[in-house]
Parts: structure tokens; sequence; C-alpha cells
């Protein structure tokens, strides 16, 4: 099995980020480690929250790693809260990519057409940079719009502009992508190109009208653990998708979904 860094933030009242990967991809059979950029109180849609930026412990970290000889086969990367964190983590994984790690980037940025707040157009230039190493990006169609300088479409798009959003990612510097949460000639799916075979694809799939949070969180995670054991990208997002839907599902009556889903009692569904 593959050892496994996840580099994102940590929230303390929630089922999201890593407090969600991290079962996954344990229960998936991957030894997971961690560094946080922050910690963050609670999911900031309950309106109040507190946050506390880890870049000076991020900054100490790594060079205490690098001395005592630690490597990782896989690097996942997520929300970066600073200019200087998302420098010092695009500088580590092009380092350790040299070596001979995959880098997987999930650049969260926004939803709906729209970036999070706090996310600046600066924010959105270092994210640059960051996909420019991955092995593979997964953006969500938001993400991928703002990356790519693409205009967000509420509608959907063609399955030509769908190729070209992927062609452009591509050209920032990943080897493969996914993007999430598109839409295509009307029909809700995820699209790839996987650099392996030059193979561009779609998934299609059907909306649960249910929100929960931290399903992104558990895609991923999917994906990666299937993807680390030497899987291939097209079927692997096929697995992903269908267990975030079972998920979904199961949990559709949870009485506070920005908690997310109790992840340790589902791994039944993986």
């Amino acid at each position: 099995m593959k050892k496994i860094l996840l580099i994102n933030d940590v929230v303390g009242y929630s089922h999201v980020g890593m407090v969600a990967m991290m079962p996954i991809l344990t229960y998936l059979g991957h030894p997971t480690y961690n560094l946080p950029t922050s910690l963050v109180s609670n999911t900031l849609d309950y309106g109040s929250f507190n946050v506390l930026d880890t870049t000076d412990y991020m900054r100490g970290v790594l060079p205490v790693w690098k001395k005592l000889g630690f490597s990782f086969d896989a690097i996942c990367t997520g929300l970066m809260f600073s200019e200087e964190q998302a420098l010092l983590v695009s500088a580590y994984c092009e380092e350790q990519s040299r070596q001979g790690t995959t880098i997987f980037v999930d650049p969260i940025m926004g939803d709906g057409g729209r970036l999070y707040n706090g996310i600046t157009r600066r924010s959105v230039e270092l994210m640059r940079r960051m996909v420019s190493v991955a092995d593979l990006t997964f953006p969500n169609y938001t993400e991928a719009c703002y990356l790519t300088d693409t205009p967000y479409l509420p509608e959907g798009m063609t399955w030509q502009e769908a190729r070209e959003v992927l062609s452009r990612l591509r050209d920032l510097g990943c080897r493969s992508a996914l993007v999430t949460s598109a839409k295509v000639e009307g029909q809700s799916c995820v699209i790839g190109y996987n650099h392996y075979n030059g193979e561009f694809f779609r998934l299609d799939y059907d909306e649960i009208p249910v929100l929960i949070h931290g399903t992104g969180d558990i895609f991923s995670a999917v994906l990666i653990g299937h993807l680390l054991r030497g899987e291939m990208l097209k079927p692997c997002t096929r697995t992903a998708m269908d267990v975030v839907s079972r998920l979904i599902d199961r949990n559709r009556d949870l009485d506070d979904k920005k908690r997310g889903i109790p992840i340790e009692k589902c791994l039944d569904l993986l």
C-alpha cells in the first residue's frame, strides 16, 4: 500500500476535509499522514467560526521531515490559506515530484460560479502554480472556469466546450484532469482526461437533491485510494461517484448536514 500525505485544513466540528478523508484512505489500506494548513472551529456556514493559520507550523515541519528522511508515495493538497502557504506547498510538491511522488491537487476555491469568501484573484494565480505540478487535478466546474479563464455557463457546456476546459487545465501543466459538478448537454456529469491513454471521457450521474457538506472530500479520498491501488482513472472516478451517491442516499435525513457524513459508520459502503 502507498503512504499518503494530506495537506489541507482540519475542521474541528465536522466530518469534512481531512477528517473525512483519513478514515477512508486508511480503510482502503493506505497509511495516511497530515500537514494542516489551518485549524478551523467548524464549517463556515454556521455563521460564526474561528480559524488558526498554521503557516508557521508548516514552515517548521518540512525541514524536520527532510532531515529525518520522511517521504511519501503520494501527496494530496487542498485549501491554501495564504500566499506563503501556496508557495511553500507548491515548492515542496515540486521537490517531491522529482523524487517520484504522485501529486494530487484539489484546487478548493469556489462553487456555483463564485469564489469562496477570502479567495482572491491572487489566490487563483497561486492555485494555477499548484495545478502545474499535479499528476492529477480535480476541480469542480466553477474552479475549472477560474483556473482556465473560461466563462462560467450556468446552463452547462457542449461536449466540445468540455474538452476545451480539460485541455486548458492540461495547458497549466497537470498530466490528467477531472472536472466535477459539470453539466454537459443538460446532463450532470464528471468529465476527465487520462494522460496514460489520451482519452477524454464523461461519466453521467443523477443528482440527489440533498446538500451534505464534505462529499467532495469523500469523492477525492475514494478516487485517490483506488488510483494508488493501480486502477485506471475512468473506473476509479466511477467508483468514487457511486460511493458518494450511496453515502448521500443513506444519510439524506441527517439533522445537521453542515456537519458532514459520519463516515466511520458508513465504511461498509466503500
